[in-house]
């Protein structure tokens, strides 16, 4: 009788294999179903997007390849052949700045101290669920805070309805979703590498640092990409904070920062505005603001995706 070696062994033995000898070589009928309506859902679902994003395109066709600078340096304008989205990308681009520096450092201090300071106790678990239920209140609510809080109460530090105050609001309305993904990753992270920290006689503070956030960091930047994309869309809370849809008195440059404390537009509301609006050539404007907040949230996702890629090879 021949003998046969474990390495031939793992050669025979495949995933099909095993799955012929568990299942007694039965034909799995349901699982070819969820199959097949899975990878309908998909080629659905990416048909859709396709569809929209290329209507978009070439709705915007004639705007890039008559008037890509003016349109690109333009201001907002009644009349379509002068008006551009300048200002819109001010507005949005200082937004996200403001959502960056405020959101992800609160947010992912709060989930380190409630998965790894925090008692588990009751008021940690009423915080983590109220938490949770703020990631599904309706963006209009808090817009309403921003109104209230960042508009009228600190009109002396935000100026009132400029985009300091719009970024702030946007910074609480992501917060959540940002505690809520940051918590789930160091949630996920491995025990031993906690274990092993203290076992060389580290804190807690250096091994949260030198073994748990780096651990974590691709699904804290996960966080962070979605958190991002939602805040650059938003367009209800700048309206109640006091977003312009006309005209903008004052043009300066967009990294001129003593202009945060003044009125402001962004792209959404430029978007909603243009949309809205039945003369002819606003269509086309329309279509290729939207095209310009395309590029400009998926290059802010591709920074994040970069530096979530550069952890996890690191972690490898």
């Amino acid at each position: 009788m021949a003998l046969s070696s474990p390495a031939s062994i793992a050669r025979d033995v495949t995933p099909e294999t095993v799955r012929a000898q568990l299942t007694g070589r039965k034909s799995d009928a349901a699982g070819m179903l969820l199959k097949a309506f899975l990878w309908f859902s998909l080629a659905l679902t990416l048909t859709i997007l396709v569809v929209l994003i290329g209507s978009q395109v070439a709705g915007s066709s004639s705007v890039f390849s008559e008037r890509f600078g003016d349109f690109m340096s333009g201001t907002l304008r009644s009349i379509a052949s002068d008006a551009g989205i300048h200002q819109g990308l001010r507005g949005t681009f200082w937004i996200g700045v403001i959502v960056v520096v405020v959101a992800f450092p609160l947010g992912v201090a709060a989930a380190v101290y409630l998965e790894e300071y925090a008692p588990h106790s009751r008021l940690t678990r009423f915080i983590d669920v109220n938490v949770r239920n703020l990631a599904g209140v309706p963006s209009v609510v808090f817009g309403i805070l921003g109104l209230t809080i960042f508009v009228k109460a600190l009109e002396g530090f935000t100026g009132g309805r400029s985009v300091l105050a719009g970024g702030l609001t946007l910074a609480v309305l992501v917060l959540p979703v940002v505690i809520i993904t940051s918590a789930e990753a160091i949630r996920a992270v491995p025990d031993s590498l906690r274990e092993g920290g203290y076992g060389a006689g580290a804190t807690r503070w250096e091994v949260v640092r030198t073994q748990v956030l780096p651990y974590a960091a691709p699904g804290i930047l996960t966080g962070t990409v979605l958190s991002l994309a939602r805040a650059m869309g938003e367009a209800a809370p700048l309206i109640l904070v006091g977003a312009v849809s006309d005209r903008l008195g004052s043009d300066p440059e967009i990294f001129d920062v003593s202009s945060l404390r003044e009125r402001f537009t962004a792209m959404p509301n430029v978007i909603a505005t243009w949309a809205g609006r039945p003369q002819e050539g606003f269509p086309a404007l329309t279509s290729a603001a939207i095209v310009v907040l395309l590029v400009v949230v998926l290059a802010a996702n591709s920074i994040a995706i970069l530096l979530r890629n550069r952890y996890e090879k690191r972690r490898k």
